[in-house]
């Protein structure tokens, strides 16, 4: 019997940068080219200042854990339960959801650091965190 495959986002124009970079090893995020404020979802205008110009950069990589949730129902038949469903404060400010790694969900802290690792599957690569300084 076939494991079937977890569901995964399809890039689109607007995201095309965000994957291209998990891609090549980078967590790339949009940033205001006016006041320099960092936009995670990407939008249109900065919620800083409203400009609409911006350019796609590398972050650090580095962050908290924010908040998280262990997941005990199986939503998609490819999910192995229990998982984790983590929100990700980065260095710059974004938040991002996420999933956390290299560590068991018993020991998941908020406010654990924690660092970005690239996970690929088929034609698309997910950032996922692991807690810092774990080779």
């Amino acid at each position: 019997m076939t494991q079937p495959q977890i569901p995964v986002p399809e890039p689109d124009e607007a995201s095309r940068p965000f994957f291209d970079g998990a891609a090549e090893g980078r967590l790339m995020l949009m940033r205001c080219a006016d006041c320099g404020t960092w936009r995670l979802p990407s939008r249109q205008h900065c919620d800083a200042c409203l400009s609409d110009r911006f350019s796609w950069e590398a972050a650090s990589g580095r962050g908290t854990v924010r908040t998280f949730g262990i997941m005990h129902q199986r939503y998609h038949p490819a999910f192995q339960v229990p998982y984790n469903v983590t929100i990700v404060e980065l260095e710059e400010g974004p938040r991002l959801p996420t999933n956390l790694v290299d560590v068991a969900n018993e020991d998941i802290r908020v406010g654990m650091p924690v660092e970005v690792v690239f996970e690929r599957y088929d034609d698309v690569t997910l950032p996922r965190f692991r807690p810092a300084g774990r080779l």
